[in-house]
């Protein structure tokens, strides 16, 4: 019996297994990125499951105040407060903690080192400024930078597929048309328009994403301008034309599966630019909201406490290792979709 050949994408798949380096590039960030999501379940000052007096209670899920558990006041309880793992450590009594003890906004009110703390067996990365947990920071931080570079790695590529792919196709002047639009537009200054905005308007994670997002899109546009003014003149587009297929038509059934190979070596490149896009505004203090976990934010209380290295030295490590991660992915994709590599 004939065994059935793979197809093309199972041997660019084969190829990509291949680059172990990419690969493993893979496993780890998809891994990082996975525990991310779940980062409330890792680093949380919450329990997340406590018994007490015979009652069951989750705190991670709903606030309880601090009276159900003995305490005097109606408020959300502070389970750092050592008068309440007290009550948690009576016979009967127990609270099962996250791995780190700490959410990103919590403020370690009973910490027994000045802030920014050196790291210790409670804050293994140490505090920052404030006495917030840095492994707590980074952990939300790092999950808010992925995020962030997926919504606008989306958004840059359906723009640019779409604006590529008409001046491509269509050529003449709605390529002449485009292509001045996008010199005129990409020589606005971009970071000046962000101070602007950022001047009239609150800072906000979405209006970060819509600014960067009408900049993002041009320079993959270019790539797909040239994959479709390719292969629109193959035979395929030309048998599918005298068919009676739809300009519509060609397009999405024919020439984008064919142009594609650009779109995806893109992506992994243009995450990192995101995320260093991200960091870099959030040090010059153009980024996401104030409080809200972010590296360049780290970055920046590092620079202005030198002497707490543990902040920008573990921060400088999470960046390192993420855009690394996404380099080679990026590397092993571009090899394993290169035709010229791919098996005879």
């Amino acid at each position: 019996m004939s065994q059935i050949s793979p197809s093309p994408s199972q041997r660019a798949w084969q190829r990509f297994k291949r680059n172990r380096l990419g690969y493993w590039s893979l496993l780890i960030f998809c891994t990082l990125f996975v525990l991310s999501l779940g980062a409330e379940l890792i680093s949380n000052d919450k329990p997340l499951l406590a018994r007490y007096n015979g009652q069951w209670y989750a705190p991670i899920l709903s606030n309880v105040p601090e009276t159900t558990f003995g305490g005097d006041f109606a408020t959300p309880t502070d389970y750092l407060d050592p008068f309440i793992q007290q009550q948690f450590a009576k016979p009967g009594n127990w609270a099962l903690y996250p791995l780190n003890p700490y959410h990103h906004s919590t403020i370690n009110y009973f910490a027994k080192e000045p802030n920014p703390s050196e790291p210790s067996s409670d804050n293994w990365l140490g505090t920052d400024d404030r006495g917030r947990d840095v492994v707590a920071r980074l952990l939300y931080g790092f999950r808010i930078s992925v995020l962030f570079a997926l919504a606008l790695t989306v958004i840059g590529v359906l723009l640019g597929v779409v604006t590529g792919a008409l001046q491509g196709f269509f050529g003449g002047k709605t390529d002449l048309l485009f292509q001045r639009f996008i010199e005129i537009w990409g020589s606005m200054p971009e970071l000046y328009l962000l101070i602007i905005f950022s001047a009239m308007f609150d800072p906000s994670v979405a209006l970060l994403l819509i600014l960067l997002s009408l900049f993002g899109w041009m320079g993959l546009s270019d790539y797909v301008r040239a994959e479709f003014l390719r292969n629109r003149q193959l035979d395929y587009v030309r048998a599918a034309r005298a068919l009676g297929l739809s300009n519509w038509q060609i397009i999405w059934r024919h020439i984008l599966p064919n142009s594609l190979t650009p779109v995806v070596t893109f992506l992994p490149f243009r995450m990192s630019a995101a995320i260093l896009a991200l960091t870099s505004l959030d040090f010059l203090g153009l980024g996401v909201p104030p409080g809200t976990p972010s590296l360049g934010e780290l970055l920046a209380q590092g620079k202005n406490n030198i002497d707490a290295w543990w902040i920008s030295l573990s921060t400088f490590a999470v960046l390192v290792v993420t855009l690394l991660l996404l380099t080679f992915m990026g590397d092993a994709l571009r090899d394993a979709l290169d035709p010229r590599k791919a098996e005879k």
